[in-house]
């Protein structure tokens, strides 16, 4: 015979229909969702920044993290990257099918990092920054993000075009 779970946690070895406990028919809450996979992935990268401020010399406080300190976390996780980026020297350079294998270094992808930011500035204001102080939504960020896309377009040889949105219909007859 498996054990039932009720919502209020309590095992129970009863096979036939459950009967709430009374803490659960006292209060009708639920055990606390799963969270999103985004909002597992925000939580990840919201603690990762914090404990590389906490690595840095001396240790930056949130507080006073600026766009600096997020650019030189962007260019940290390069070292990471699984996406070889070519070099102006490189025969491959260009190419979107290289042939064979080269020196050039494994960086972040760009869309990688644009969605990083993404969760980064959003945690940023969930855990009580101001929007107007975000160093995730500084400009200086955005113009890294456009300068690393344009940067591993060229060197794949393939352009970066902007996906259109789709027009939604207009809904005439109601």
């Amino acid at each position: 015979m498996m054990p039932n779970i009720d919502p209020g946690g309590e095992a129970s070895s009863s096979s036939s229909s459950r009967v709430p406990s009374a803490s659960s028919s006292a209060d009708h809450h639920q055990p606390a969702a799963q969270p999103s996979r985004y909002e597992s992935q925000k939580r990840r990268d919201w603690n990762t920044f914090g404990q590389y401020l906490r690595n840095q010399r001396p240790p930056v406080e949130l507080p006073a993290c600026n766009h600096s300190h997020v650019m030189d976390f962007l260019r940290y996780l390069d070292q990471f990257g699984k996406t070889k980026v070519h070099l102006q020297g490189c025969p491959f350079f260009g190419q979107p099918d290289p042939v064979g294998p080269c020196g050039c270094p494994l960086r972040q992808a760009w869309g990688s990092l644009d969605a990083l930011i993404g969760r980064l500035r959003a945690a940023y204001e969930e855990n009580g920054g101001s929007m107007e102080t975000n160093p995730f939504a500084n400009g200086a960020i955005r113009v890294y993000l456009r300068e690393v896309r344009d940067t591993q377009a060229m060197a794949r040889g393939i352009p970066y075009k902007k996906k259109k949105k789709k027009k939604r219909k207009a809904m005439d007859s109601i």
